[in-house]
């Protein structure tokens, strides 16, 4: 028996999208294969993919050298679509009946261990946070968001998108966009074009502790970000914090690099176990 085609099977299972899950299905074969090649050699790999739906970015991951597939799904309707597929490509689909957010990703397969993913829009940014935390147990992730999201994960300081998205990710790791894709190309077309970034964690990464201190200072920052320094920062040690890194107390938030906000964060850490 051979593997039915990916229209063949959504037909068969009567899967369509919902918009309460932030669903909008991938169904370009040549488009799926080139996410799964944002990946690099996955010889050996094992690759967790959330939001894998009726399957079409799983069916290029199963085509690709990696040893094992973790795909995490929340919607029971696709469970009986994917446990089909995973009997064309014995013991290489494993499905996982979860909520992505409430899951460690990290505990489901040893290292190496990458994540490539079409995300569900609706929570895209909080499992990627959730995954920056615990950056050091990947070796990449090739992930799919709303175009607007991926130029915030990788915008430059003095920009309209820099931000707190932007001062995580690029602190935890180094990140691109790697391809653009249009609403066409998605079942049904969402209303954004959409785009893949590629995220490399660095070699060295923060502390839980230092982690949870960025998180205080860029919410602080840019939670008042058309305000100076002094005053954004103000609930947190405001003109001491800037006194000890030397950062201009009248600058505001997005004048910041990615540098100086560790900084402030590695005081803001200091001074908060010295009190």
């Amino acid at each position: 028996m051979s593997l039915p085609s990916l229209k063949d099977t959504i037909r068969a299972f009567g899967l369509d999208a919902k918009k309460s899950l932030g669903q909008h299905f991938l169904l370009d074969p040549n488009i799926c294969e080139r996410i799964v090649s944002l990946g690099g050699d996955l010889k050996g790999r094992h690759v967790v993919e959330v939001g894998p739906g009726p399957g079409g970015l799983t069916r290029a991951l199963l085509n690709s050298p990696a040893d094992r597939i973790d795909a995490v799904e929340i919607d029971e309707r696709a469970w009986p679509l994917l446990e089909e597929l995973a009997t064309f490509y014995p013991n290489r689909l494993n499905i996982i009946r979860e909520d992505a957010l409430k899951l460690d990703a990290a505990s489901l397969a040893p290292a190496p261990r990458q994540i490539i993913a079409n995300l569900p829009y609706n929570v895209a940014t909080p499992l990627l946070i959730q995954w920056l935390r615990q950056a050091a147990s990947w070796e990449r992730l090739s992930l799919m968001f709303q175009l607007e999201v991926a130029e915030r994960i990788c915008a430059e300081p003095d920009t309209s998108a820099y931000g707190r998205l932007a001062v995580l990710s690029q602190w935890c790791a180094s990140c691109s966009i790697a391809l653009r894709i249009p609403p066409g190309a998605f079942s049904p077309p969402p209303k954004v074009h959409s785009a893949v970034a590629v995220i490399i964690p660095h070699a060295q990464q923060p502390s839980e502790k230092l982690f949870k201190a960025m998180e205080r200072v860029t919410a602080a920052a840019f939670g008042q970000r058309r305000k100076m320094l002094r005053s954004s920062l103000k609930a947190i040690g405001g003109e001491k914090l800037l006194d000890a890194t030397g950062i201009t107390p009248t600058r505001r938030a997005e004048t910041l690099t990615v540098a100086e906000f560790a900084s402030l964060a590695e005081h803001h850490l200091n001074f908060s176990q010295t009190l």
